[in-house]
């Protein structure tokens, strides 16, 4: 059910519109409230924490080509002057850059997508001991942190032709294990995100004994050899590349500032004809999985890359009315006191047609690459950075049982996914992490895709 004072506000945020409409060609007010319920279960400590993270307004009008923006806590008591003063002291319709009016259509919709399998504080806390409890049953277990997080988020957007409201749950469980041998410690971790919690939960505990196993073996890791060897990469460093080769690199913001070398290579090849590639909040049920994003633009799925064929980027209302394009609903903001950018939401490769097994089987020697790191790309050149938290060697065919880590994977964008020669027919998307733009702008993403059969430079 929609936030309580969210919904009370529609008929003051029309009232605003229709005022303000007086003096401007275009408004629109997106209205925002996040949730968030913490619960930490670890060796030391038990925490829950609930915050409202986020609860605000933002008034965008449009005149002689420009848009602005003001943002507020509270539009109840907010008079249509107020607004056009703040407007005037920041002067913003003076410009030489100027943008057609983005054309908008009737819809009234109200949106929802709420957690169907909630549990009570207590029951999250009794499910996180137990996972904690059965991982310090390992003697080289120094440390555990179990986490459970909710995020409620409701929006609504009002313009003249819109009444919008959106409130859809999504959770996180995260597992992370310390363990030691003498002075040698690693560490080794797992992250569910499930639109339910018993989902999250569950699955969080399916996972770690596999969890516990790599944190154990990982204390007899060694560096990998830097060389060209030939990889496979479980959906979280499939996803990671997605991410960082064609996800930045296709924020069409990107193209208007023309920092984003892909501008100039829609139509063309850009990987193996075997990779398609999708982003969109429709596209899949993940982390960023709304119905419309912060410009009122409803929720789409876009396919990046056709058969190794660069077919377009995403977009925000203003980059796409910049370009002469149609805006791909990835229009969103760190909160509702930040601007608009052109972000990613769920980013991932297509299925193909290979299984497993025989990928594995097909390699001479190479390593098998698991769990995401960290990652950086540059839009302007196509150079990658990724690393794997570790990976297991294969030889002829076959896993050695020998441990590597950690695993940089580092080269030339269209190289990398050139260079891909098969495709497993199982594909994961896995809603867990955050992506920032630049070093800041921080919004939760979703990346993924099926096991990855490659060439790359390892170190």
């Amino acid at each position: 059910m929609l936030n309580k004072y969210l919904k009370s506000s529609i008929p003051a945020a029309k009232n605003l519109v229709k005022e303000l409409r007086k003096n401007y060609d275009y408004v629109s007010i997106l209205g925002s409230e996040v949730l968030t319920k913490r619960i930490l279960v670890g060796t030391a400590n038990t925490s829950l924490d609930e915050v409202e993270t986020e609860c605000g307004f933002v008034i965008k009008v449009y005149k002689n080509g420009r848009y602005s923006e003001y943002s507020c806590d509270d539009i109840k008591n907010l008079k249509p002057s107020d607004v056009k003063k703040a407007l005037t002291l920041k002067n913003p319709f003076t410009s030489e850059f100027k943008v057609k009016m983005l054309e908008e259509k009737e819809h009234v919709e109200d949106f929802l997508r709420e957690d169907k399998d909630s549990l009570s504080n207590g029951e999250i806390i009794k499910r996180l001991t137990a996972i904690k409890d059965d991982m310090h049953k390992n003697e080289k277990v120094i440390n555990v942190n179990t986490v459970y997080i909710k995020r409620q988020i409701s929006k609504i957007f009002v313009s003249e032709k819109k009444c919008l409201t959106q409130k859809y749950d999504w959770i996180n469980a995260m597992l992370m294990v310390v363990t030691r041998d003498k002075d040698n410690i690693k560490s080794n971790y797992h992250a569910e995100g499930e639109a339910s919690s018993l989902k999250a939960l569950n699955g969080l505990k399916k996972a770690s004994p596999e969890v516990l196993d790599i944190a154990v073996r990982l204390l007899d890791a060694k560096p990998i050899k830097p060389g060209k060897y030939t990889i496979i990469t479980d959906p979280s460093i499939s996803g990671l590349i997605a991410h960082e080769a064609f996800g930045h690199g296709v924020e069409m913001d990107m193209f208007v500032k023309n920092r984003a070398k892909a501008k100039n290579y829609v139509g063309k090849y850009v990987a193996s004809p075997l990779i398609d590639m999708y982003d969109g909040a429709a596209g899949v049920l993940s982390a960023a999985s709304y119905f419309f994003d912060d410009d009122g633009v409803e929720a789409h799925k876009t396919q990046i890359i056709k058969k190794g064929i660069l077919q377009t980027g995403i977009s925000d209302s203003l980059s796409a009315l910049t370009l002469g394009t149609v805006p791909t609903g990835n229009g969103r903001r760190e909160s509702y006191k930040r601007k608009v950018y052109t972000r990613m939401t769920n980013t991932y490769f297509g299925k193909g047609k290979d299984k497993l097994e025989d990928m594995i089987k097909s390699v001479k020697h190479g390593y098998f690459l698991f769990q995401t790191n960290n990652g950086m790309e540059d839009p302007k050149n196509w150079q990658i950075q990724c690393t794997a938290s570790y990976g297991l060697e294969i030889k002829d065919g076959k896993l050695t049982g020998k441990i590597v880590t950690p695993v940089v994977i580092s080269g030339y964008v269209v190289d990398l996914l050139s260079s891909i020669s098969m495709v497993s027919d199982k594909v994961k998307v896995i809603g867990s992490g955050m992506c920032g733009k630049g070093h800041k702008e921080w919004v939760y993403v979703s990346d993924g895709g099926p096991y990855l059969k490659a060439e790359a430079k390892l170190g």
